[in-house]
């Protein structure tokens, strides 16, 4: 992509000010480069799932429609597959679609741990279990990295909630931080060595994610010799100065100058030694070199990337019962489709990690059967819509029904306020089943969703996730037996609900302990899980 870079020359031929330029965004979505010592910008995107890289003549405002590329299953969706030679195939061709988008970082993977379902953003993450993350998380990293493209492992730390993430401070001891929340961001920069970590928005005990010495340079550089680049989330630096100091390398997006604005005066006044720009600004040359190291792009196969997200979302999905063996379903039955999410599928989360898909399957043109929409994705009652899936499902020997969680109901952005199904789609399962016995649920959701009230209607429930652009036809594969489902669950199936306030459940994880089992060794991993205020 770039030339390799004589390090300590440029640095020497660098003024105080033009270092500090260096380490903030030229815009957006770019590095800042200089052209005297041949320092090239880099251009860093979104996301975990997918390659959301905006066109050059709209990343200055940050905002845009994205060029088209693959939608893999969300994280949620991937770690229940449990399958690392599989994240790493997903890894390598999230890499190769990188490189050949010109993109020298990747902003992924999330290996947040899942504290509360009620986060907005779980779907962006593998596990509640930090040696699953780690594990999934290091397939990932590993995959993108072969293809000359650096990863960023995010949000590190303890950012495990969207509301106030820009303000709340986790308050976490040390003994919970070192045995849940940061043992998976060691396991991956231990083993798969990512170019960047992307340091978070909250607060730790009192001190922000960008600005925590302990965490980026005490525990992250000194303990766990990280030999990267750790790069703010985007807006997350509150003071540019204390956030070199503590050991943060590039600050993005771009401030238009009023960073290293601030850098330069405190170096000037004595308050911030130059040799920490130094160091800041020699990782990143070293980041520039490695990407300059990489082999040139080749054309993007994007059929054989579909097929990969096909099975990628096949093997991520979760067959949560199945009486009577009703599934696989026999094709020369009569079979009825019911639900608005089989014709409008929800494949992907919303927010930062928005990607705009090359093509998108959906499952009821892949099944290719009668269909009734049954509700509104807006969550409107429509008892013309109701009357209809009732009747068609009268009529046939087995009806698949399509439930999940619309895009306003969990992003990015904003926690979930209950783990409910909506309203429509439930009374909608009722009624259905109150004329046919033969029920077979398919659900689409990112976070968990409460199951124990309703799953008495159907006799198969199929866990789907967010399962990418090729989840249509992933399912289709999965419900006539063409794949078998053998996708675990990686979050714990069963949460404590306490309490009612008019009319809402209210969720409590405080000190709730789970207990993962994981196949590998016969291991079982006990999550303490600590409030976060």
């Amino acid at each position: 992509m770039n030339e390799k870079i004589d390090i300590p020359v440029a640095l020497t031929a660098l003024s105080l000010e033009e270092k500090a330029a260096l380490l903030s965004g030229r815009n957006a979505w770019e590095t800042a480069g200089n052209e005297r010592p041949r320092i090239a910008s880099v251009v860093l995107t979104d996301g975990p799932h997918g390659v959301r890289n905006l066109a050059a003549d709209v990343r200055q405002s940050g905002f845009g429609v994205a060029e088209p590329a693959t939608c893999f299953p969300t994280a949620a969706a991937l770690g229940s597959s449990w399958d690392a030679d599989l994240l790493t195939r997903v890894g390598e061709a999230l890499g190769a679609e990188s490189r050949a988008a010109g993109v020298a970082v990747l902003l992924g993977p999330g290996v947040n741990i899942k504290r509360s379902p009620l986060c907005g953003r779980n779907f962006e993450y593998l596990s509640e279990d930090p040696l699953v993350a780690g594990r999934l998380g290091a397939a990932l990293v590993s995959g993108v990295q072969s293809q000359g493209v650096g990863a960023s492992v995010k949000h590190f730390a303890a950012n495990n909630q969207e509301t106030e993430r820009m303000r709340v401070s986790a308050e976490v001891d040390e003994w919970t931080l070192r045995e849940i929340y940061l043992p998976a961001f060691e396991y991956i920069v231990r083993t798969a060595k990512p170019w960047t970590v992307m340091a978070a928005y909250n607060r730790i005990n009192g001190v922000h994610a960008a600005q925590n010495r302990w965490l980026l340079t005490e525990v992250l550089r000194e303990e766990w010799a990280f030999d990267g680049v750790v790069v703010s989330d985007w807006g997350a630096v509150a003071d540019p100065v204390a956030a070199v100091a503590a050991g943060l390398d590039l600050e993005m997006p771009g401030t238009s100058g009023a960073s290293a604005a601030q850098l330069v005066k405190a170096v000037q006044g004595g308050h911030l030694p130059e040799k920490a720009l130094d160091q800041a600004v020699t990782r990143l040359l070293e980041l520039l070199d490695r990407v300059a190291g990489g082999e040139p792009a080749h054309e993007v196969d994007f059929a054989a990337h579909h097929a990969l997200a096909r099975r990628a979302a096949a093997e991520s999905a979760v067959l949560l019962k199945n009486d009577g063996s009703i599934l696989p379903l026999d094709a020369s039955g009569s079979i009825a489709v019911i639900g608005e999410l089989a014709r409008t599928p929800r494949f992907q989360g919303a927010g930062s990690s928005q990607v705009n898909p090359v093509k998108v399957d959906n499952a009821l043109e892949a099944l290719e059967l009668l269909f009734e929409p049954g509700y509104l994705l807006s969550g409107e009652p429509d008892t013309t819509l109701l009357d209809a899936a009732v009747a068609a499902a009268a009529v046939a020997e087995v009806v698949v029904v399509f439930l999940g969680l619309p895009e306003g109901e969990e992003s990015e952005g904003f926690d979930r306020r209950h783990i409910d199904l909506p309203a429509v789609q439930l009374r909608l399962l009722e009624a259905v089943a109150r004329v046919n016995q033969n029920v077979v649920v398919v659900l689409a959701n990112g976070g968990v969703v409460e199951v124990a009230s309703w799953q008495h209607h159907a006799k198969a429930v199929l866990e789907g996730w967010l399962a990418g652009q090729a989840g249509g036809g992933a399912l289709a594969d999965l419900l006539f037996g063409r794949v078998n489902p053998s996708g675990r669950l990686a979050v714990a199936p069963i949460f404590l609900a306490i309490g009612a306030t008019g009319g809402e459940k209210n969720y409590a994880l405080l000190y709730f302990i789970a207990a993962a089992f994981t196949v590998a060794g016969g291991l079982v991993v006990l999550l303490r899980v600590k409030s976060v205020r």
